[in-house]
């Protein structure tokens, strides 16, 4: 069917939920049976089950559950529909295949549907092989590539749809790769408390990502506002669509820095139709890895502890222990420690009797083990050769003696000492200081680690994971990454942008991650869409990248109001809040230096504004309106205008300093304030 005019697409619209909506009303007489019919089996095993033996009551009860089953993937199609009721779709074309005689009318939407009675394709799912040319191509020639190999014709008309609560906002004819009109209209927008998903305003660039089948590990360096972590997540959804009989939500794993980062972008995936993935922070895999008893320093706490107080000497250890190179030498250390630590002598137990020069060839065979499992296979295989040869068991006395004696031609027990050693053998044992006589220091915890699994091995905690994401890619330091190599053998996504570490003295790159994974592909993305031009501009002053390129969109220049004093810059802020009140904005972030300015601040306000949230990393959920939290907490975040106070030469002085006041700037899409007592800071002058 073919719509030429905007009356006929609203015409269209209503056939197409008219036909949702009978498929909706189907699926709920299938829902209120399945429900009817999971209580009538339970009703009958309930008073036939005296009768029946364990093989009929097992198979019962599997019957109870598979009809269950049936009925609650009944309930997420309908769910699905629901969501097809409210936005049907966001993009047509109209393609021509080379050598047919009809034009395929084909309607995007996030989700697919076919009417049952003609079998007609009504909405195409975003991720089919078909819907990527409306994100590739313009008016003219196009190809997709499909099951069958690559399929060519022509897109002979684009448009595209604002459809909200079942009606059309606006419908734009577009010869162009996604109409940059629509694009202004949602970046327009104001922001929400949740991450939504881009389905309408993919770009070619990033749909390139989205549709990566192929890469081992994908690392996205990606400018501030360039949509990085909506495109890992938009590419999970393609990925669980694209092989669905292998993977499921189970299967993938993010890193993610926080909490309230996880919320924020809890919305995307179950908005796409697929299940939100599986979450954890480095620090808890590092927990789980070490065991409950090892205590250590968060990266929060690392940083807050290094803008609390100036120390040198901490600084030196971070950023020693955050190079290739002080990988390398470990690295070298543990090669030292398989060639040369274990030093074997002769075993006489009387009924057993084995030569140093045995030991030490078994050792050398078993090398594929880490070294506690080597010691105990050792052991193991001897006593099980006696019995072969014997053709008796040796004694267990004897047996708990030979395991004892192999164990101590190895120095140490465990990756403790080991990695003590290290130290002391490096003749930098002034770059290893612990917190408290249990506590490390953050920078140690990933070095103690890589010694722990190449001493004990992993149980392989993570084998079901299939595909690992890894968010802020800049913030963890190459021996993390090194031991992210040898705990996961999976696919990675890892996405991040160098400008916004939080602590640029540990901080990594592209190339400071590439050396860790074999054939990794590095993708670059420089286009910014959260900010406006004047917000960008600002930010550059900061951080000069002469990469970024923002969407034109203009907007306020960023103020710095100057204050005599604390009570009169905690007046410009309460009058700054005001006007945000008054304005069509939707969210606020007032974002300082650290969390006891935060929290100092937010007391000051508090009173006045009960609403006021304040964000910590013991917080878990973000939520729409008045955020009040540090820039470490705000990472990742974004809100309609940000005030970031005390922006003077004297909060703002060091290269951490720097860092973070970037961070701050740039989670603004429309307005950014700073306020100050004292002098401009010098990077502002």
């Amino acid at each position: 069917m073919f719509q030429p005019t905007e009356q006929d697409e609203r015409r269209y619209l209503k056939q197409v939920l008219s036909r949702l909506q009978m498929q909706r009303d189907k699926l709920q007489a299938q829902i209120d049976a399945a429900a009817e019919q999971v209580l009538e089996m339970k009703r009958q095993l309930w008073e036939e089950q005296a009768d029946m033996d364990t093989k009929e009551l097992v198979a019962n009860r599997i019957n109870v559950s598979d009809e269950m089953d049936r009925g609650e993937e009944i309930i997420r199609e309908a769910a699905r529909i629901d969501k097809l009721i409210l936005s049907p779709y966001f993009g047509r074309i109209d393609f021509n295949e080379a050598g047919a005689a009809n034009t395929q009318n084909i309607y995007l939407g996030i989700h697919a549907f076919e009417d049952e009675e003609s079998k007609e394709n009504l909405i195409y799912d975003w991720r089919a092989p078909i819907s990527s040319m409306f994100y590739d191509f313009e008016s003219g020639p196009a190809h997709f590539t499909a099951p069958m190999g690559i399929i060519e014709g022509d897109i002979s008309l684009k448009r595209q749809y604002r459809i909200v609560r079942s009606e059309m906002e606006y419908m734009i004819e577009s010869a162009m790769n996604i109409n940059d009109e629509v694009l202004q209209k949602e970046l327009s927008r104001s922001s929400d408390e949740k991450m939504k998903n881009i389905v309408a305003t993919i770009q070619k660039e990033q749909n390139r990502i989205i549709r990566d089948e192929n890469a081992k590990v994908l690392i996205i360096q990606g400018s501030a506002g360039s949509g990085k972590t909506s495109i890992a997540l938009h590419r999970v959804a393609f990925l669980l669509y694209r092989f669905k009989q292998e993977l499921n939500s189970r299967n993938i794993l993010i890193l993610s820095p926080n909490k309230v980062f996880g919320s924020y972008i809890s919305n995307v995936l179950p908005e796409l139709g697929e299940e939100n993935i599986l979450e954890m922070s480095f620090e808890e895999m590092a927990q789980e890895l070490l065991g409950k008893k090892f205590k250590f320093q968060t990266f929060a706490q690392q940083v807050a502890d290094l803008l609390a107080k100036d120390d040198a000497a901490a600084v030196e250890r971070i950023h020693y222990k955050a190079t290739i190179d002080f990988v390398k030498e470990l690295d070298a250390f543990l090669q030292r420690v398989e060639a040369e630590f274990f030093q074997p002598q002769d075993i006489d137990l009387g009924q057993l009797k084995i030569s140093a020069e045995q030991l030490e060839w078994l050792w050398t065979g078993l090398s594929r083990l880490p070294i506690k499992q080597r010691l105990q296979k050792m052991a193991t295989d001897l006593i099980a050769q006696y019995k072969r040869t014997h053709e008796q068991p040796l004694e267990p006395a004897v047996g708990r003696e030979l395991k004892k004696r192999i164990k101590s031609f190895f120095p140490y027990s465990t990756a403790n000492g080991l990695y003590a050693r290290f130290w002391e053998d490096s003749g930098k044992a002034h770059l290893f200081k612990k917190l408290a006589k249990n506590r490390l220091e953050f920078c140690d915890v990933f070095p103690l680690l890589y010694v722990k699994l190449f001493f004990e091995g992993t149980d392989m905690a993570y084998k079901t994971i299939k595909h690992l994401l890894v968010d802020e890619m800049q913030d963890y330091t190459p021996i993390q990454y090194a031991v992210i190599s040898k705990v996961f053998d999976c696919k990675m996504t890892i996405l991040g942008d160098a400008h916004q570490s939080v602590n640029p003295y540990s901080s990594s790159s592209v190339e400071k991650i590439q050396p860790f994974f074999d054939g990794a592909t590095a993708v670059e993305l420089c286009r910014s869409y959260r900010s406006t031009i004047e917000i960008t501009n600002f930010a550059r002053k900061i951080h000069e990248n002469k990469k970024l390129i923002p969407v034109e969109r203009h907007g306020e220049e960023p103020q710095l109001h100057l204050c005599w004093d604390e009570g009169e810059q905690l007046d410009t802020i309460i009058a700054l809040i005001e006007n945000w009140k008054q304005s069509s904005h939707t969210t606020l972030g007032i974002i300082t230096k650290s969390q006891p300015e935060a929290e100092v601040l937010h007391a000051a306000l508090a009173d006045k504004y009960p609403q006021l949230q304040l964000l910590s990393f013991e917080s878990s959920s973000f939520e729409e309106g008045m955020i009040i939290t540090s820039a470490h907490m705000a990472k990742g975040l974004e809100f309609d205008q940000v005030i970031v106070p005390n922006v003077d030469s004297t909060n703002f002085r060091s290269e951490l300093d720097n860092s973070l006041l970037y961070i701050a700037a740039t989670r603004a899409m429309h307005k950014l304030d700073l306020t100050r007592i004292g002098e401009i800071p010098q990077i502002l002058r």
